[in-house]
């Protein structure tokens, strides 16, 4: 079979912890993982990606030191590379995220418990 399907929502029902990114699935040289979220993150930047950032469920904010963005389902963000940011949910919320393959969620912030770097794939 040349293709195969995904269900977010049956991917999503396998994701128990928050800020733990797990792959769904791979573009070219890119890496859909699904994530959920809830309270603050880490603020980092990743100097030469770009990362994609597509509200499945709930809502969210992305802190720039500039200003922030507020994100509801079905709306996206892509964060371009170099700038750093801080992704913050009031309450659980679901994200897809697009980015290239070997990104490490918390980019140039040094490691932490929230640093993912061996991606589970579901």
């Amino acid at each position: 079979m040349p293709a195969e399907k995904v269900n977010l929502a049956e991917k999503l029902a396998k994701v128990a912890e928050t800020w733990s990114p797990k792959l769904v699935g791979t573009l070219d040289d890119y890496e859909i993982k699904v994530v959920k979220i809830h309270g603050d993150f880490v603020w980092h930047s990743h100097a030469d990606e770009d990362e994609l950032f597509l509200v499945l469920e709930g809502s969210f904010r992305m802190d720039f030191h500039d200003g922030s963005v507020e994100l509801s389902a079905g709306e996206f963000l892509v964060v371009p590379k170099g700038v750093e940011h801080k992704p913050h949910a009031a309450a659980a919320c679901s994200v897809l995220l697009l980015e290239r393959a070997g990104v490490v969620n918390t980019g140039d912030a040094a490691p932490s418990a929230r640093t993912v770097t061996d991606l589970e794939r579901i």
